[in-house]
């Protein structure tokens, strides 16, 4: 597989060339190892496409984890307390996961709620997300996840990992594309999400 397109948000890119290139060359390893040719191997029960051999998903995620696992990314998860109180918030996302609940509790809170958001690999300060899924998950990938493990000082860069079009055509219906998502993307103007971001489409 190759990198076909990217967009740097936030001067993602330039962050990852300048401050972790081997990462950089990691990912693009990653990606290029990957014969998605091998992975042509679902046939399509949709009245559009019946009987057609489409990408499968779950394998190709299978791939994708294990060539990054390879190279000691891992998941990684963020824990959390929440809270409605908007006067709370900003104090206690300066705190320690092990803080937190005690700190809503002398807030007057009776039962903290515990939390946590996972991201797909993680290394050096950078996550990585491969997302072939549908599109209300990659934009939970851009405005919640990576911004919540930037915000929580976990990562300083996220990487999104999408099919362009011209693969997502071989694919089920649904799936995210990566025109279309950082079509979505710009719509919400050039400082949001406020988390620096590089997307790259595949095919």
């Amino acid at each position: 597989m190759k990198i076909a397109q990217k967009y740097s948000h936030l001067n993602g890119e330039e962050y990852l060339i300048v401050h972790h290139k081997n990462l950089y060359e990691e990912i693009i390893e990653v990606i290029s190892q990957i014969d998605a040719t091998n992975f042509l191997s679902k046939v399509s029960e949709e009245k559009t496409m019946k009987g057609k051999m489409l990408f499968a998903p779950k394998q190709l995620n299978k791939e994708f984890e294990k060539n990054f696992k390879a190279l000691n990314w891992f998941e990684k998860r963020y824990q959390y307390y929440v809270t409605t109180d908007r006067l709370q918030l900003p104090k206690l996302l300066e705190l320690p996961y092990t803080a937190q609940k005690q700190f809503l509790i002398e807030s007057g809170v009776n039962e903290p709620i515990h939390s946590y958001k996972q991201t797909d690999f993680v290394k050096d300060g950078v996550a990585v997300e491969v997302q072939f899924g549908k599109y209300v998950f990659v934009a939970f990938d851009l405005f919640v996840k990576h911004l919540l493990f930037y915000s929580g000082g976990i990562i300083n860069l996220g990487v999104e990992i999408l099919p362009t079009k011209k693969m997502q055509s071989r694919m089920s219906s649904g799936v995210a594309y990566y025109e279309g998502e950082v079509y979505n993307l710009l719509r919400h103007g050039r400082s949001n999400p406020p988390v620096p971001l590089l997307i790259l489409g595949i095919e």
